[in-house]
């Protein structure tokens, strides 16, 4: 799976969440070219602070492989993961990480902070930023924009 490939099936994850009315941030695990999980979101739906796409995904690919260490995995997702995520990355083992727009207010992997490359920790999380930039920004931006519009 190509990493552009990755990054569309994490924007219709995204387009999910939006639909229903989460920030439309998606992400797709893969290892070996197999998709292993796919989430979107559900921070509103669940009441759940954690209920991050980046997190969601890591527990089913966790899961599905029936181990806790994802090494070898890449996670696509469309927004540059938080400080919680990105460290959920490193715990995990995580191999890779490919976002597509950075996050200037809470991005750590790169934006504010660079925590999977932090030295202090054992493991380390590879990770491009860049992907369909454009095409995750406009998500995001076109969701906060109608959210503005329809408040009074």
């Amino acid at each position: 799976m190509t990493d552009t490939e990755g990054m569309l099936l994490a924007l219709e994850q995204a387009q999910e969440a939006a639909r229903k009315g989460e920030t439309p941030v998606g992400a797709v695990l893969v290892k070996n070219g197999k998709i292993l999980a796919r989430a979107h979101n559900l921070r509103e739906t669940r009441h759940d602070p954690t209920a991050h796409a980046e997190m969601l995904c890591i527990r089913q690919a966790a899961e599905a492989l029936g181990d806790w260490r994802l090494q070898d995995c890449t996670l696509y997702v469309t927004l540059e993961p938080c400080p919680m995520c990105a460290g959920a990355m490193v715990m995990s083992r995580l191999s890779r990480c490919v976002y597509g727009a950075s996050d200037p207010a809470v991005g750590c992997c790169g934006s504010v902070y660079d925590l999977p490359a932090d030295p202090a920790f054992h493991a380390r999380t590879r990770w491009q930023s860049g992907v369909l930039e454009d095409a995750c920004a406009q998500q995001l931006s076109s969701f906060f924009e109608s959210r503005r519009e329809k408040e009074p």
